[in-house]
Protein backbone atom coordinates (compact mmCIF):
# COMPACT_ATOMS: atom_id res chain seq x y z
CA UNK A 1 0.00 0.00 0.00
CA UNK A 2 1.32 3.43 -0.87
CA UNK A 3 2.07 6.23 1.51
CA UNK A 4 -0.51 7.84 -0.83
CA UNK A 5 -3.04 5.25 -0.58
CA UNK A 6 -2.26 5.69 3.33
CA UNK A 7 -3.51 9.57 2.86
CA UNK A 8 -6.61 8.65 0.99
CA UNK A 9 -7.58 6.19 3.58
CA UNK A 10 -6.98 8.21 6.42
CA UNK A 11 -8.82 11.09 4.93
CA UNK A 12 -11.84 9.23 4.61
CA UNK A 13 -11.66 8.00 8.50
CA UNK A 14 -11.11 11.39 9.78
CA UNK A 15 -14.42 12.76 7.10
CA UNK A 16 -16.33 10.00 8.37
CA UNK A 17 -16.96 11.63 11.90
CA UNK A 18 -17.62 15.01 12.10
CA UNK A 19 -16.32 14.69 15.68
CA UNK A 20 -13.17 14.39 14.58
CA UNK A 21 -11.36 17.86 14.60
CA UNK A 22 -7.59 17.52 15.14
CA UNK A 23 -5.27 15.77 13.30
CA UNK A 24 -1.57 14.77 13.72
CA UNK A 25 0.62 13.88 11.14
CA UNK A 26 3.98 11.85 11.22
CA UNK A 27 6.30 11.80 8.36
CA UNK A 28 5.82 9.36 5.26
CA UNK A 29 7.41 6.04 6.52
CA UNK A 30 9.77 3.10 4.63
CA UNK A 31 6.10 2.38 3.08
CA UNK A 32 6.63 4.86 0.71
CA UNK A 33 9.03 2.78 -1.15
CA UNK A 34 12.35 3.68 0.33
CA UNK A 35 14.92 1.69 2.79
CA UNK A 36 14.74 4.54 4.91
CA UNK A 37 12.01 7.14 6.21
CA UNK A 38 11.86 11.01 5.25
CA UNK A 39 13.12 11.52 8.96
CA UNK A 40 16.38 9.19 8.88
CA UNK A 41 17.12 10.61 5.09
CA UNK A 42 16.71 14.50 6.63
CA UNK A 43 19.33 13.73 9.57
CA UNK A 44 21.58 12.36 6.71
CA UNK A 45 20.88 15.58 4.69
CA UNK A 46 22.06 17.77 7.84
CA UNK A 47 24.78 15.46 8.88
CA UNK A 48 26.11 15.39 4.58
CA UNK A 49 26.17 19.05 4.27
CA UNK A 50 29.45 19.61 2.75
CA UNK A 51 29.15 20.42 -0.81
CA UNK A 52 29.35 16.81 -2.36
CA UNK A 53 26.83 15.03 -4.13
CA UNK A 54 25.75 12.92 -1.86
CA UNK A 55 23.95 15.41 -0.13
CA UNK A 56 22.08 16.09 -3.41
CA UNK A 57 21.14 12.59 -4.29
CA UNK A 58 19.56 12.32 -0.52
CA UNK A 59 17.58 15.45 -1.24
CA UNK A 60 16.14 14.05 -4.70
CA UNK A 61 15.08 10.62 -2.61
CA UNK A 62 13.31 13.05 -0.60
CA UNK A 63 11.58 15.14 -3.69
CA UNK A 64 11.06 11.72 -5.50
CA UNK A 65 8.80 10.42 -2.10
CA UNK A 66 6.76 13.97 -2.17
CA UNK A 67 6.66 14.34 -5.71
CA UNK A 68 4.76 10.53 -6.05
CA UNK A 69 2.30 11.43 -3.11
CA UNK A 70 1.55 14.72 -4.21
CA UNK A 71 0.82 13.05 -7.71
CA UNK A 72 -1.29 10.34 -6.51
CA UNK A 73 -3.38 12.95 -4.08
CA UNK A 74 -3.58 15.32 -7.39
CA UNK A 75 -2.74 18.66 -5.58
CA UNK A 76 -0.96 21.05 -5.98
CA UNK A 77 1.60 21.31 -3.92
CA UNK A 78 5.31 22.39 -4.66
CA UNK A 79 7.81 20.01 -3.68
CA UNK A 80 10.51 21.72 -5.70
CA UNK A 81 9.99 24.41 -3.33
CA UNK A 82 9.77 22.25 -0.28
CA UNK A 83 13.00 21.09 -1.46
CA UNK A 84 14.71 24.40 -1.79
CA UNK A 85 13.71 25.16 1.61
CA UNK A 86 15.28 22.26 3.67
CA UNK A 87 18.33 22.93 1.31
CA UNK A 88 18.39 26.67 2.18
CA UNK A 89 17.58 25.97 5.88
CA UNK A 90 20.71 23.27 6.16
CA UNK A 91 23.23 25.63 4.22
CA UNK A 92 22.24 28.56 6.83
CA UNK A 93 23.02 26.15 9.88
CA UNK A 94 19.65 25.07 10.77
CA UNK A 95 20.02 22.45 14.00
CA UNK A 96 19.50 18.80 12.61
CA UNK A 97 16.41 18.61 14.83
CA UNK A 98 14.85 21.42 12.52
CA UNK A 99 15.97 19.88 9.85
CA UNK A 100 14.34 16.58 10.89
CA UNK A 101 11.25 18.28 11.78
CA UNK A 102 10.69 19.29 8.05
CA UNK A 103 9.01 15.46 7.53
CA UNK A 104 6.12 16.09 9.98
CA UNK A 105 5.72 19.81 8.49
CA UNK A 106 5.87 19.23 4.64
CA UNK A 107 3.37 15.87 5.43
CA UNK A 108 0.92 18.10 7.76
CA UNK A 109 0.76 20.71 4.71
CA UNK A 110 -0.06 17.97 2.10
CA UNK A 111 -2.92 16.20 4.09
CA UNK A 112 -4.14 19.46 5.31
CA UNK A 113 -4.40 20.57 1.75
CA UNK A 114 -5.74 17.25 0.26
CA UNK A 115 -8.31 17.25 3.38
CA UNK A 116 -9.19 21.03 2.81
CA UNK A 117 -8.39 21.59 6.43
CA UNK A 118 -6.03 24.54 8.24
CA UNK A 119 -2.50 23.95 8.81
CA UNK A 120 -1.22 24.82 12.21
CA UNK A 121 2.35 24.43 12.78
CA UNK A 122 3.63 22.50 16.18
CA UNK A 123 6.03 25.31 16.68
CA UNK A 124 3.29 27.67 17.45
CA UNK A 125 1.53 25.38 20.24
CA UNK A 126 4.00 22.43 21.32
CA UNK A 127 6.76 24.61 24.03
CA UNK A 128 9.80 23.10 25.56
CA UNK A 129 11.74 25.39 28.46
CA UNK A 130 15.07 26.58 28.50
CA UNK A 131 16.17 22.87 30.07
CA UNK A 132 14.75 21.27 26.39
CA UNK A 133 12.06 19.62 29.25
CA UNK A 134 8.42 20.23 27.75
CA UNK A 135 6.30 23.17 28.99
CA UNK A 136 3.19 21.19 29.59
CA UNK A 137 1.61 24.78 31.22
CA UNK A 138 2.14 26.66 28.50
CA UNK A 139 1.71 23.91 26.35
CA UNK A 140 -2.20 23.71 27.16
CA UNK A 141 -2.23 27.48 27.22
CA UNK A 142 -1.07 27.72 24.04
CA UNK A 143 -2.81 24.98 21.71
CA UNK A 144 -6.20 25.84 23.70
CA UNK A 145 -5.78 29.25 22.69
CA UNK A 146 -5.27 28.47 19.19
CA UNK A 147 -7.35 25.44 18.56
CA UNK A 148 -10.44 25.73 20.28
CA UNK A 149 -11.24 29.22 17.64
CA UNK A 150 -10.27 26.90 15.02
CA UNK A 151 -13.02 23.89 13.56
CA UNK A 152 -10.41 21.94 12.28
CA UNK A 153 -6.83 21.75 11.97
CA UNK A 154 -4.01 19.17 11.23
CA UNK A 155 -0.68 19.48 13.27
CA UNK A 156 2.29 17.95 12.85
CA UNK A 157 3.64 15.79 15.25
CA UNK A 158 7.49 14.88 16.83
CA UNK A 159 8.36 18.65 17.74
CA UNK A 160 7.68 21.91 19.27
CA UNK A 161 9.72 24.76 19.92
CA UNK A 162 12.15 26.52 22.56
CA UNK A 163 11.99 30.02 23.96
CA UNK A 164 14.61 30.88 21.45
CA UNK A 165 12.55 29.99 18.71
CA UNK A 166 14.64 26.80 17.97
CA UNK A 167 12.87 23.98 17.12
CA UNK A 168 13.45 20.86 19.72
CA UNK A 169 11.96 17.36 18.94
CA UNK A 170 10.78 14.28 20.96
CA UNK A 171 12.27 11.39 21.02
CA UNK A 172 12.08 8.80 17.41
CA UNK A 173 8.11 7.21 17.03
CA UNK A 174 6.99 9.61 19.64
CA UNK A 175 4.57 11.76 17.41
CA UNK A 176 1.93 10.29 19.53
CA UNK A 177 2.73 12.63 22.54
CA UNK A 178 1.53 15.93 20.34
CA UNK A 179 -1.34 13.72 19.63
CA UNK A 180 -1.88 13.47 23.36
CA UNK A 181 -0.87 17.16 24.87
CA UNK A 182 -3.46 18.74 22.33
CA UNK A 183 -6.38 16.26 23.33
CA UNK A 184 -5.57 17.20 26.92
CA UNK A 185 -5.58 21.13 25.96
CA UNK A 186 -8.93 21.28 24.16
CA UNK A 187 -10.65 18.41 26.67
CA UNK A 188 -11.31 16.27 23.76
CA UNK A 189 -13.34 13.54 24.78
CA UNK A 190 -11.28 10.68 23.11
CA UNK A 191 -7.34 10.38 21.94
CA UNK A 192 -7.57 8.15 18.53
CA UNK A 193 -4.22 6.81 17.82
CA UNK A 194 -4.64 5.26 14.18
CA UNK A 195 -1.56 2.84 13.21
CA UNK A 196 -1.05 1.26 9.82
CA UNK A 197 -1.56 -2.29 10.29
CA UNK A 198 -1.00 -2.93 14.01
CA UNK A 199 -2.80 -4.83 16.14
CA UNK A 200 -2.14 -4.99 20.20
CA UNK A 201 -1.88 -9.32 20.86
CA UNK A 202 -2.44 -10.45 23.83
CA UNK A 203 0.91 -12.65 23.14
CA UNK A 204 3.67 -12.45 19.88
CA UNK A 205 2.14 -13.54 16.58
CA UNK A 206 4.90 -14.95 15.51
CA UNK A 207 5.01 -17.64 18.56
CA UNK A 208 1.72 -17.88 19.26
CA UNK A 209 -0.77 -18.95 16.29
CA UNK A 210 -3.67 -16.59 15.89
CA UNK A 211 -3.59 -14.70 19.47
CA UNK A 212 -6.84 -12.79 20.50
CA UNK A 213 -6.26 -8.93 19.98
CA UNK A 214 -6.38 -7.19 22.93
CA UNK A 215 -9.86 -5.47 23.71
CA UNK A 216 -9.72 -3.22 26.09
CA UNK A 217 -6.58 -1.88 28.99
CA UNK A 218 -6.49 0.46 31.51
CA UNK A 219 -3.37 3.13 31.89
CA UNK A 220 -1.44 1.05 34.28
CA UNK A 221 -1.53 -2.57 32.22
CA UNK A 222 -0.83 -0.03 28.87
CA UNK A 223 2.44 0.99 30.44
CA UNK A 224 3.34 -2.54 31.98
CA UNK A 225 2.76 -3.92 27.88
CA UNK A 226 5.38 -0.99 27.10
CA UNK A 227 7.84 -2.00 28.99
CA UNK A 228 7.77 -5.79 28.29
CA UNK A 229 7.96 -4.86 23.89
CA UNK A 230 4.48 -4.65 23.43
CA UNK A 231 3.81 -1.07 22.07
CA UNK A 232 0.59 0.90 23.07
CA UNK A 233 0.94 4.51 23.32
CA UNK A 234 3.73 6.55 24.83
CA UNK A 235 4.11 6.29 28.34
CA UNK A 236 4.10 10.09 28.39
CA UNK A 237 0.39 9.95 26.33
CA UNK A 238 -0.54 7.75 28.69
CA UNK A 239 0.26 9.65 31.71
CA UNK A 240 -0.99 12.91 30.90
CA UNK A 241 -4.56 11.18 29.60
CA UNK A 242 -4.28 9.18 32.80
CA UNK A 243 -5.06 12.69 34.94
CA UNK A 244 -8.24 13.17 33.39
CA UNK A 245 -9.50 10.27 32.57
CA UNK A 246 -9.46 10.63 28.78
CA UNK A 247 -9.94 7.36 27.06
CA UNK A 248 -7.42 6.68 24.25
CA UNK A 249 -8.58 3.99 21.10
CA UNK A 250 -5.78 2.48 19.29
CA UNK A 251 -6.88 1.41 15.68
CA UNK A 252 -5.91 0.40 12.10
CA UNK A 253 -6.18 2.28 8.91
CA UNK A 254 -6.00 -0.78 7.19
CA UNK A 255 -8.96 -2.14 8.72
CA UNK A 256 -11.26 1.33 10.01
CA UNK A 257 -14.46 -1.06 10.95
CA UNK A 258 -12.50 -3.04 13.85
CA UNK A 259 -13.05 -1.44 17.21
CA UNK A 260 -9.29 -1.60 18.22
CA UNK A 261 -8.07 -1.45 21.79
CA UNK A 262 -9.04 1.14 24.05
CA UNK A 263 -7.32 2.19 26.69
CA UNK A 264 -8.92 3.62 30.30
CA UNK A 265 -9.52 4.01 33.92
CA UNK A 266 -11.38 1.13 34.36
CA UNK A 267 -12.36 -2.03 32.68
CA UNK A 268 -15.90 -2.94 31.26
CA UNK A 269 -17.40 -5.65 33.59
CA UNK A 270 -17.58 -9.33 31.44
CA UNK A 271 -14.63 -8.02 28.76
CA UNK A 272 -12.73 -10.36 30.38
CA UNK A 273 -12.93 -14.26 30.95
CA UNK A 274 -9.42 -13.87 33.02
CA UNK A 275 -7.67 -11.66 35.12
CA UNK A 276 -4.44 -12.16 32.82
CA UNK A 277 -4.27 -10.00 29.58
CA UNK A 278 -1.24 -10.08 27.89
CA UNK A 279 1.91 -12.28 27.75
CA UNK A 280 5.20 -10.77 26.89
CA UNK A 281 9.02 -10.42 27.33
CA UNK A 282 12.30 -9.98 26.75
CA UNK A 283 15.59 -12.15 26.62
CA UNK A 284 19.08 -11.66 27.46
CA UNK A 285 19.62 -11.13 31.20
CA UNK A 286 22.36 -12.03 33.40
CA UNK A 287 21.40 -12.30 37.19
CA UNK A 288 23.81 -11.69 39.57
CA UNK A 289 23.26 -13.74 43.13
CA UNK A 290 25.13 -12.09 46.35
CA UNK A 291 25.16 -14.29 49.51
CA UNK A 292 26.26 -12.74 52.85
CA UNK A 293 25.42 -13.67 55.81
CA UNK A 294 23.30 -10.70 57.93
CA UNK A 295 22.62 -8.67 54.97
CA UNK A 296 19.74 -7.87 55.99
CA UNK A 297 20.91 -5.99 58.77
CA UNK A 298 23.78 -4.18 57.26
CA UNK A 299 22.49 -0.62 56.51
CA UNK A 300 23.16 0.54 53.08
CA UNK A 301 23.97 -2.75 51.62
CA UNK A 302 21.84 -2.36 48.62
CA UNK A 303 22.71 1.35 48.18
CA UNK A 304 26.24 0.82 48.13
CA UNK A 305 25.83 -2.19 45.53
CA UNK A 306 23.57 0.04 43.00
CA UNK A 307 26.32 2.94 43.26
CA UNK A 308 28.77 -0.12 41.48
CA UNK A 309 26.64 -0.72 38.56
CA UNK A 310 26.07 3.27 37.79
CA UNK A 311 29.86 3.52 38.44
CA UNK A 312 30.21 1.30 35.55
CA UNK A 313 26.94 2.20 34.03
CA UNK A 314 25.18 -0.72 33.74
CA UNK A 315 21.14 -0.35 34.58
CA UNK A 316 19.38 -2.60 37.28
CA UNK A 317 16.42 -4.28 36.04
CA UNK A 318 15.19 -5.96 39.11
CA UNK A 319 16.13 -7.01 42.46
CA UNK A 320 15.25 -9.62 44.66
CA UNK A 321 16.33 -9.86 48.15
CA UNK A 322 15.97 -12.35 50.64
CA UNK A 323 17.41 -12.40 54.29
CA UNK A 324 20.80 -13.35 53.33
CA UNK A 325 21.08 -13.10 49.70
CA UNK A 326 20.30 -10.52 46.92
CA UNK A 327 19.84 -11.03 43.45
CA UNK A 328 20.25 -8.71 40.74
CA UNK A 329 18.49 -8.80 36.90
CA UNK A 330 20.67 -6.52 34.38
CA UNK A 331 20.48 -6.69 30.92
CA UNK A 332 23.20 -9.33 29.30
CA UNK A 333 24.75 -6.98 26.62
CA UNK A 334 25.50 -4.31 28.83
CA UNK A 335 26.59 -6.48 32.08
CA UNK A 336 29.12 -8.63 29.87
CA UNK A 337 31.28 -5.79 28.70
CA UNK A 338 32.41 -4.77 32.20
CA UNK A 339 31.70 -7.87 34.04
CA UNK A 340 35.28 -8.59 35.35
CA UNK A 341 35.18 -5.42 36.63
CA UNK A 342 32.19 -5.16 38.13
CA UNK A 343 32.58 -8.86 39.68
CA UNK A 344 36.10 -7.13 41.16
CA UNK A 345 34.72 -4.39 42.76
CA UNK A 346 32.00 -6.38 44.45
CA UNK A 347 34.56 -8.61 45.57
CA UNK A 348 36.01 -5.51 47.25
CA UNK A 349 33.58 -3.89 49.11
CA UNK A 350 31.62 -6.37 50.68
CA UNK A 351 32.94 -9.03 52.31
CA UNK A 352 30.63 -11.56 51.13
CA UNK A 353 30.06 -15.05 51.25
CA UNK A 354 29.58 -16.22 47.57
CA UNK A 355 28.56 -14.79 44.03
CA UNK A 356 27.11 -16.68 41.79
CA UNK A 357 25.68 -16.04 38.17
CA UNK A 358 23.66 -17.47 35.67
CA UNK A 359 23.41 -16.19 32.28
CA UNK A 360 21.34 -16.41 29.28
CA UNK A 361 17.73 -15.78 30.92
CA UNK A 362 14.57 -14.58 29.97
CA UNK A 363 11.96 -12.72 31.77
CA UNK A 364 8.33 -13.20 30.89
CA UNK A 365 5.62 -11.01 32.18
CA UNK A 366 2.07 -12.08 32.55
CA UNK A 367 0.12 -8.92 32.94
CA UNK A 368 -3.37 -8.62 34.29
CA UNK A 369 -5.01 -6.27 36.74
CA UNK A 370 -5.40 -7.23 40.21
CA UNK A 371 -2.96 -9.94 39.25
CA UNK A 372 -1.46 -10.54 42.44
CA UNK A 373 -4.88 -10.97 44.62
CA UNK A 374 -6.59 -13.20 41.79
CA UNK A 375 -7.38 -16.64 43.23
CA UNK A 376 -5.63 -19.61 41.90
CA UNK A 377 -2.77 -16.96 40.13
CA UNK A 378 0.30 -18.52 41.25
CA UNK A 379 -1.20 -22.65 41.12
CA UNK A 380 -2.19 -21.81 37.33
CA UNK A 381 1.36 -20.39 36.73
CA UNK A 382 3.00 -22.69 37.70
CA UNK A 383 0.58 -25.35 36.36
CA UNK A 384 1.17 -23.85 32.70
CA UNK A 385 5.32 -24.34 33.28
CA UNK A 386 4.69 -27.71 34.56
CA UNK A 387 2.88 -28.63 31.84
CA UNK A 388 5.61 -27.88 29.38
CA UNK A 389 8.53 -29.01 31.45
CA UNK A 390 9.93 -25.48 32.17
CA UNK A 391 11.31 -24.65 35.76
CA UNK A 392 11.10 -20.85 36.79
CA UNK A 393 14.91 -19.78 37.33
CA UNK A 394 12.89 -16.78 39.55
CA UNK A 395 9.67 -15.26 39.97
CA UNK A 396 8.42 -11.78 41.06
CA UNK A 397 4.99 -10.45 42.31
CA UNK A 398 4.97 -6.74 41.40
CA UNK A 399 3.83 -4.32 44.37
CA UNK A 400 1.23 -3.06 42.04
CA UNK A 401 -0.61 -6.39 41.75
CA UNK A 402 -0.29 -6.01 38.18
CA UNK A 403 2.00 -8.90 36.49
CA UNK A 404 3.69 -12.06 37.54
CA UNK A 405 7.47 -12.45 36.48
CA UNK A 406 9.25 -15.45 35.14
CA UNK A 407 12.38 -16.02 34.78
CA UNK A 408 13.71 -18.93 32.30
CA UNK A 409 16.00 -20.03 30.18
CA UNK A 410 15.95 -18.67 26.71
CA UNK A 411 15.42 -21.57 24.95
CA UNK A 412 12.98 -22.17 26.83
CA UNK A 413 11.09 -18.94 25.78
CA UNK A 414 8.91 -19.71 22.91
CA UNK A 415 7.57 -22.92 24.67
CA UNK A 416 7.17 -21.00 27.80
CA UNK A 417 4.80 -18.20 26.20
CA UNK A 418 2.91 -20.75 24.67
CA UNK A 419 2.57 -22.82 27.71
CA UNK A 420 1.23 -19.30 29.88
CA UNK A 421 -0.72 -17.86 26.97
CA UNK A 422 -2.95 -21.63 26.87
CA UNK A 423 -3.36 -21.72 30.55
CA UNK A 424 -3.43 -17.81 31.63
CA UNK A 425 -5.36 -16.17 28.58
CA UNK A 426 -7.92 -18.96 26.81
CA UNK A 427 -8.27 -21.49 29.48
Amino acid sequence: MSEASHIIKAAQIVKSNPLRRYVVVSAPGKSSGTELGITDMLYLCHAQFNGKEDLAAMLERIRSCYAGIVEELGINFSVDGAMDSIRENISSGKSAAYIASRGEYFMAKIFAQYIGWEMIDAAEIIRFKPDASLDEEETFRLSAERLLNTNHAVIPGFYGSLPDGDIKTFQRGAGDITGGLITRAVNAGTFEKWNRTKEIWSADPSIVDNPEIVRYLTYSEAMELNYIGIKTTQDEVLMTLRETGTPINIRSISDSEDPGTTISGTIPEGSRKNVAVCIGGRRSFNIIQIEKYGLNKEAGFGEKLFGIFARYCIPCEHCLSGIYKMSVVLKSPLYALRRNQVIATIQETFDISSINEEKNLSLITVVGDGMGTAYGTFERVFSSLNGAGIKARMIDQGSDNLNIMLGVRDEDYNTAVKALYTGMIIS
